[in-house]
């Protein structure tokens, strides 16, 4: 017998088996990250569907609803966002996945403009399932560093990064694996000037990386020079799998020989070979017919390019061109 189920009604303990033997399970799908998810209403609404054959969780997804705050502007921003991909078992049938992709378009049929995995892992298996149940294919690249023990990291690292985190040390920069909230929020503050005057698009706000901090599985690695911190990384970790780089930003061309950007993503490939993890995941890396020099900067850090994709579901076609067309009138101004 197959069942769909929703949060609350997935068993905790199946929902943490499938995670611990599915080989696409990441953070971003755990019962932990939904959890926290719904600890930050004003930023999403979560959402989690599960299929459940023969007593057994077969596949499983999470994510979630964002939009801007502003009313006008959530017309068009309604998006549904699944980092990472789905979670589908080893035993796991085409079957299964097209009940779960029919649920997740089903259930937020009212609630999205569109629906998008973000993928960390090769779905090209299930391509033909995705394709059936309305979800067209993106590519879009990403890097994964193999952090499988720390000398293997610093024998893969690119020539000039490693010079460029050489010389970072040499003069004065240093590496904080434990940073206070106070200095936690100053670098907030400088993704924020990032986000708003280059990347100029949404950025979470105070309170959601507050929480994240205060998360078990939260990773802030920071960059400070001089008692002032410059840079760094935000991550979160599967436990002895994958650290995921959420957000990196540094006060980079500020000085010569200083380079906070490289050395904060540094520090996190190198923290997740000392803590037991066999990846470093970059969380994208562009779309590989654009230019895009976060990708080169990525490049750079000795990690495997791949291709893994998304997979788009348009609900309301129109709402979506006109959000698309938003976008691109934003991030010209």
């Amino acid at each position: 017998m197959t069942q769909l189920l929703t949060y609350p009604d997935i068993d905790p303990q199946q929902w943490q088996a499938l995670i611990d033997r599915s080989p696409y399970a990441t953070w971003f799908q755990t019962k932990e990250a939904y959890e926290f998810y719904a600890a930050n209403p004003a930023e999403m609404t979560p959402f989690a569907y599960s299929v459940k054959r023969d007593e057994k969780l077969r596949a499983l997804c999470v994510g979630y609803i964002t939009r801007e705050q502003n009313a006008l502007k959530q017309l068009f921003t309604r998006r549904a966002i699944i980092i990472g991909g789905p979670v589908i078992a080893d035993d796991a049938t085409q079957q299964d996945v097209k009940h779960l992709l029919c649920a997740i378009k089903t259930g937020l049929q009212s609630q999205a403009i569109y629906i998008e995995t973000r993928n960390f892992h090769d779905y090209s298996s299930w391509k033909d399932v995705f394709f059936e149940c309305g979800f067209n294919y993106q590519p879009h690249l990403n890097f994964h560093v193999d952090t499988t023990s720390v000398d293997l990291v610093e024998s893969r690292l690119g020539k000039n990064r490693k010079r460029d985190i050489k010389t970072s040390i040499r003069d004065g920069a240093t590496v904080i694996e434990h940073p206070t909230i106070e200095q936690v929020r100053t670098y907030y503050a400088m993704l924020k000037h990032l986000y708003t005057t280059k990347i100029k698009t949404p950025l979470f706000s105070w309170d959601f990386f507050k929480k994240l901090y205060a998360h078990p599985n939260g990773r802030f690695i920071l960059v400070e020079l001089n008692g002032e911190i410059i840079g760094g990384t935000v991550c979160v970790e599967l436990p002895e799998r994958c650290l995921y780089e959420w957000f990196v930003c540094g006060r980079d061309g500020e000085w010569k020989s200083i380079f906070p950007s490289s050395l904060a993503t540094y520090a996190g490939i190198r923290y997740a070979a000392e803590h037991g993890c066999s990846r470093f995941d970059m969380m994208g890396a562009g779309k590989p017919d654009e230019a895009y020099g976060v990708r080169d900067f990525k490049a750079r850090f000795g990690g495997e390019q791949v291709e893994h994709g998304r997979y788009l579901c348009i609900r309301k076609p129109l709402l979506y061109q006109i959000g698309k067309l938003g976008v691109k009138l934003l991030k010209k101004r």
